[in-house]
């Protein structure tokens, strides 16, 4: 048997009494501080939850009362068509939380010469701004924010929606319906819509924070992310098709739970955000919304982990060391970091101009401090960095939507464009891809009795290509009312445009030029597709290309003049590659094809009617995918009495 020294044994037991001691102080401090930890967190995620929806509560719940009391009062007949615009006008001037109003009455109701009667006041730019609501392409009384409440005769809240055309903002809308007693019975007579931009809201939200990576996010009544983190899901997504998404039926659950409303604080798992998580939600009183607050475990813990370190440190320097010696040197190593933590939950808050405690320790402690500070210099020089950076875009985004009202104001765009002229029919429509776009169109008499006729598409899209078809534009109506052939006129512009074309951008042009009294038509082709003719009573076909150049590279270039011959009835349909190329969400294209086919099937073309419903069938083709080019056509219409 080996033998061990006393003072060996001695050491031995004393300090495996020590270790066990040791051991069982860290267990019980590390079971106790987690569930310290687990309450807090639970009490300071319902607190902020809590908070949260009642001051979003208070909100929606003032702009309810605001558009019930305006229903309300507009049950009283006697109110003029003034007093009622006045009303909605002030109203919304008295409320800077509703981001527009309108109030839609049924048809021929309040005016009964009138179809459409809904006044909208919304806000533009720091102003009040007006329109009237309705007309043949927008009849609101088939919309969902009428229809709803007047089938269900109470008041609805919208689901959120991105609206491209009010600001560029994720809104909601509360729609109240309201009557008027007529020959003693009531009877339906309207909306009231109070419409919220959800920005303050997503601000809001998006401000919440516990412990270093936890957020909060916000869910419609049927499930839509409002709010979240990842941009990516804002109104794109639902926790249930997320869930399907990822195969997830502890997402799906978890769904249907914040869904009901009641209060709940439960771990999630990590069917989140693929961490260990636990999860505080909440219903609101007001729109069926439901928020949530998810916390990692790892970083709710993390404290308790330190501490047990911590602890263990200070066990094994026990062994080592005096009780009093370890007790000093734990206070100089605790103390710092207690107040460095403090600091980060201030600085987490958004508290950037905390004075961080002078630590001037030369140890990690030490570099912790100095990491810290550069920490909140650096979060202050990016908040500054990135409110700079918004404003400017904001100002680019105004910009460019003040150069497409621009460049839409060149374009004639008053149909019938001429009502005292029975020789022909002209439309034509242009829809940009970007804020600004490289399409064109135009019209106009050379002389009495000869009409040209255009189409072009600039290469490239946005703020260049929309100034390169200005210029083409203004240099094709200058050239064309010299009297000249369209080929003619196709060299001059061209020679006129490659002239100066450093960035070597170019242009695709169709122009023709008819004879009203003959139909004789005289046309060139640089380069664009081939339109489509439709002779009365016979069957579509393509205007044979002419196999030249686009315009604007070669100044050298000479386009030739072909003739044809309309007849009573025929149209020529142009149109640009943004018709045939536009695409579904799976990128199919529209094609050439689709389109000659689509023509065929009208037996009874007109040019207006054609083109609207050409862009018809192409946005309903597109099923909502993004459009990638400018999508232009024209139709021209040579009129008469058809024989077929």
């Amino acid at each position: 048997m080996k033998r061990y020294p006393i003072a060996f044994k001695l050491t031995f037991f004393i300090l495996s009494c020590a270790f066990v001691i040791v051991a069982a102080i860290v267990a019980y401090n590390f079971t106790a501080s987690r569930g310290i930890i687990l309450s807090q967190a639970e009490e300071n995620s319902r607190l902020l939850v809590t908070g949260t929806a009642e001051r979003i509560d208070s909100v929606l719940s003032g702009v309810q009362k605001v558009a019930e009391n305006i229903a309300f009062s507009l049950e009283d007949a006697t109110l003029s068509r003034k007093e009622i615009l006045d009303l909605n006008r002030r109203v919304l001037a008295n409320n800077p939380e509703i981001y527009g109003m309108a109030i839609a009455f049924e048809p021929y109701f309040l005016e009964r010469d009138k179809l459409y009667f809904a006044p909208y006041y919304f806000r533009s730019g720091g102003r009040i701004g007006f329109t009237m609501l309705g007309d043949a392409h927008y009849r609101y009384f088939y919309m969902d924010w009428y229809q709803i409440p007047k089938e269900l005769g109470q008041s609805v809240w919208t689901e959120p929606y991105f609206d491209e055309g009010g600001g560029g903002v994720i809104m909601a809308t509360y729609s109240v319906p309201f009557y008027r007693t007529v020959e003693g019975r009531s009877v339906f007579a309207g909306v009231v819509t109070a419409d919220i931009s959800l920005e303050w809201l997503q601000k809001m939200v998006s401000s919440i924070r516990l412990f270093d990576t936890g957020y909060a996010f916000l869910l419609s009544r049927h499930g839509t992310f409002i709010t979240h983190p990842d941009d990516n899901l804002v109104m794109n997504q639902t926790v249930f098709s997320l869930a399907e998404e990822r195969g997830s039926e502890e997402l799906r659950q978890l769904g249907k739970r914040m869904l009901s409303g009641e209060p709940t604080f439960a771990p999630v798992g990590k069917v989140v955000d693929g961490k260990e998580s636990y999860m505080f939600s909440q219903g609101l009183k007001y729109g069926g919304w439901s928020i949530g607050i998810v916390f990692p475990k790892e970083e709710m813990l993390a404290g308790v982990y330190s501490l047990s370190k911590s602890m263990i440190i200070i066990g094994v320097i026990g062994f080592v060391l005096l009780v009093l010696v370890t007790v000093g040197i734990a206070r100089r190593i605790t103390l710092p970091l207690r107040e460095l933590s403090g600091s980060a939950r201030e600085i987490a808050s958004g508290n950037l101009d905390l004075m961080l405690p002078e630590i001037r320790a030369n140890d990690e402690v030490g570099d912790l401090a100095d990491s810290f500070r550069y920490m909140k210099n650096s979060l202050k020089d990016f908040i500054r960095d990135l409110t700079s950076t918004t404003a400017a875009k904001e100002r680019i985004e105004s910009e460019l939507r003040i150069a497409r009202e621009i460049q839409m104001g060149i374009l004639p765009k008053l149909f019938p464009a001429f009502p005292d002229r029975k020789e022909f029919e002209v439309f034509a429509s242009i829809e940009p891809a970007k804020e600004v776009g490289g399409d064109l169109y135009d019209f106009f008499f050379v002389d009495e009795k000869h009409f040209c006729f255009l189409v072009g598409d600039v290469s490239g899209k946005g703020v260049p290509a929309a100034f390169f078809m200005a210029v083409t534009k203004t240099l094709l109506k200058v050239v064309a009312e010299r009297g000249l052939d369209p080929g003619e006129i196709l060299t001059k512009v061209n020679a006129d445009l490659a002239a100066e074309n450093e960035s070597c951008m170019f242009v695709t042009l169709f122009l023709a030029i008819m004879n009203i009294e003959t139909g004789e038509t005289r046309y060139a082709n640089a380069g664009h597709n081939p339109p489509i003719y439709m002779p009365c009573g016979g069957k579509p076909e393509w205007i044979p290309p002419l196999g030249e150049p686009v315009a604007g590279i070669m100044d050298t270039m000479v386009y030739t003049t072909k003739t044809m011959t309309l007849r009573p009835g025929d149209i020529v349909f142009i149109y640009t590659d943004g018709v045939t190329e536009a695409m579904d969400p799976e990128k199919t294209l529209f094609s050439e094809d689709r389109l000659l086919g689509l023509l065929t099937k009208d037996d009874e073309p007109f040019a207006p009617k054609l083109v609207k419903d050409v862009a018809a069938a192409i946005k309903k083709f597109a099923r909502g995918a993004e459009q990638s080019d400018d999508i232009t056509m024209l139709a021209m219409q040579f009129m008469g009495q058809c024989k077929k």
